[in-house]
């Protein structure tokens, strides 16, 4: 393994890009410890906790998202979650506005334009948030006056103004570290920010069993759960399902072409992490919709019925994860595309006729394989956080959910930096074979 890392620093261009991605991850983590005007951050950490407990965690699952910015109100308190909301309103338009469905399928000049709706909707999507942000910090406040010194509508536009940016700020660098770093630049915001609270977890936990609160048993289960966890998402990462392609033979001037055998390899979750991601920023929507009300109002008890450890809170979860499976699936996989290019270059699926029959089939087995992928995802997003629920150690920020994008974020990566290794002829990470990433967002 050292000399395989050793390899990845022999090469000029990797080591570039990993240098590239890790100093732009050191300023946006500078970033999220910059307060936002007007906020009093020692003040707001005791009333940020207690209105955690008040909103059924929703808020601290947000906050775990963008890595404890929103618990300090730094100019990253938003972090990258509007833009993976716009991205979801982008593509659930796809679907049925046929202007974006043309602008899908128009190539690398459509893919432009619908990043630059993906941005205008992010900045949209921000002054929204950032103004329910200041609602909820100036409710906070109500309770525990300290925390906004100077409450008003100056307060509230250097809010809009500071939060806006600053996510504007973290989508360029998300951007620029899939240009010219190394994996996805939006996925591995969330990934540092998940990891970046482990040592904390870690330190807690250890503060908890010297204190008595927390038995050795305890922590032995909750670990092996984890590894449990993480070993069973790697599994059905990799898990596929080949259907047999057969290519006629044809002769093109003097030479002969075709007549070979391979496979369409269809992954069991095609998705990947996706869906997670999806279902997590819906699931963050109602925490929104809280903070533009006072807290004594109705809408306000929105975050005690979506108790991120109840049940009502996890079978909506799990819905949505099964939705957003299949619905990203369909849109990253087209049967009829596949069985056009089949048909075009001369191949067929054995016993099956080309064209319209072959697409119905490829959509058959994979409306069959997702069901296990997208049930996975929900039970392993769901049971960590209801097991944790039951045992009560309030140490575990790491749940399923945590785990599913941790490992799809780093299985991406790593397939990146093994292709690069490949295409030098060096060694990569598995012998025998290759890692077989996520889809990317």
């Amino acid at each position: 393994m050292l000399d395989k890392l050793r390899n990845i620093f022999q090469v000029p261009e990797l080591k570039r890009r990993i240098l590239f991605t890790l100093a732009l991850f050191v300023v946006y983590r500078l970033g999220e410890h910059l307060p936002t005007p007007g906020v009093n951050a020692s003040v707001l950490a005791g009333a940020f906790a207690r209105a955690t407990k008040q909103g059924g965690g929703l808020f601290g699952l947000y906050d775990l998202f963008v890595g404890g910015a929103f618990s300090r109100a730094t100019i990253f308190a938003l972090g990258i979650m509007p833009y993976i909301s716009s991205s979801i309103i982008l593509q659930l338009l796809g679907a049925v506005v046929p202007y974006f469905e043309k602008l899908r399928k128009e190539g690398e000049e459509g893919q432009k334009k619908l990043t630059q709706i993906t941005r205008y909707g992010t900045v949209l999507i921000s002054i929204i948030q950032s103004y329910a942000y200041s609602v909820f910090l100036m409710n906070l406040n109500a309770n525990t006056p300290g925390i906004v010194p100077d409450t008003g509508p100056l307060f509230v536009f250097s809010t809009i103004i500071t939060q806006t940016t600053g996510t504007m700020f973290v989508m360029w660098l998300g951007e620029k570290i899939t240009e010219h770093g190394i994996g996805n630049g939006i996925s591995l915001v969330i990934f540092i920010n998940i990891i970046g609270r482990v040592p904390n977890t870690i330190m807690t936990a250890w503060d908890s069993f010297r204190g008595g609160s927390l038995s050795l048993f305890t922590i032995l289960f909750v670990l092996t759960l984890m590894v449990l966890v993480i070993a069973a998402v790697i599994l059905m990462t990799q898990a596929t399902r080949k259907i047999p392609v057969q290519y006629a033979k044809r002769i093109v001037g003097r030479r002969m072409y075709g007549g070979a055998n391979t496979h369409i390899p269809l992954r069991v979750n095609s998705a990947g992490v996706i869906p997670i991601i999806f279902a997590s920023s819906v699931m963050i929507l109602p925490a929104t919709v809280a903070g533009f009300v006072k807290p004594d109002s109705p809408l306000a008890g929105i975050g005690q019925w979506l108790n991120p450890l109840g049940p009502l809170y996890n079978v909506m979860y799990g819905v949505i994860i099964i939705f957003f499976t299949y619905f990203y699936t369909a849109v990253v996989l087209n049967p009829n595309d596949l069985a056009e290019n089949m048909r075009k270059y001369g191949g067929f699926v054995p016993g099956i006729r080309p064209g319209r029959k072959t697409a119905e089939y490829i959509d058959r087995v994979l409306t069959r394989i997702t069901l296990p992928g997208a049930v996975f995802l929900a039970a392993v997003a769901v049971l960590p956080d209801l097991i944790i629920g039951m045992t009560k150690v309030p140490f575990l920020g790491f749940g399923g959910t945590s785990v599913l994008i941790v490992v799809g974020v780093a299985l991406d990566t790593l397939q990146q930096v093994e292709s690069h290794l490949l295409m030098r002829h060096y060694e990569g990470f598995v012998k025998g074979g290759r890692i077989r990433g996520r889809q990317r967002m």
